[in-house]
């Protein structure tokens, strides 16, 4: 499968946008490689270390890396030899608000449930 599109972040997450990110979350390896992205946080973490803790092949990680940076979700950079990879957090936060975004329909207190339920969430007020 062969992603034709890239998420821009100066938009709003389209349809097609969230599908491509939804299935390069849809893979065993791809949601553990994004996950430990997330975890790392900014800095990032290199090619060879995430291979080495998923204990999969570079070769294999890089096919996975790949689809995660079409879908929008990992970015990466070159420093010197090695290439880092960081958690895309625009293109998550905008595959969240696709997800989640007609559900309040002006209402916000109609999400305050399911926000509050979210690890690290602010509370929903009324009128927000």
């Amino acid at each position: 499968m062969r992603f034709t599109h890239q998420f821009d972040k100066s938009r709003i997450m389209e349809k097609m946008d969230a599908i491509a990110a939804l299935s390069a979350l849809g893979q065993e390896t791809r949601l553990d490689v994004f996950r430990m992205l997330v975890r790392a946080g900014p800095g990032g973490i290199a090619a060879g270390d995430l291979a080495e803790r998923l204990g999969v092949r570079s070769n294999t990680l890089s096919t996975h890396l790949a689809v995660l940076v079409r879908a929008g979700l990992i970015a990466s950079e070159r420093e010197g030899r090695t290439i880092l990879y960081r958690a895309e957090f625009d293109g998550a936060r905008a595959l969240i608000g696709f997800l989640v975004g007609d559900c309040c329909a002006d209402r916000p207190e109609l999400c305050a449930p399911f926000i509050a339920g979210l690890p690290g969430a602010l509370p929903v007020k009324a009128g927000s």
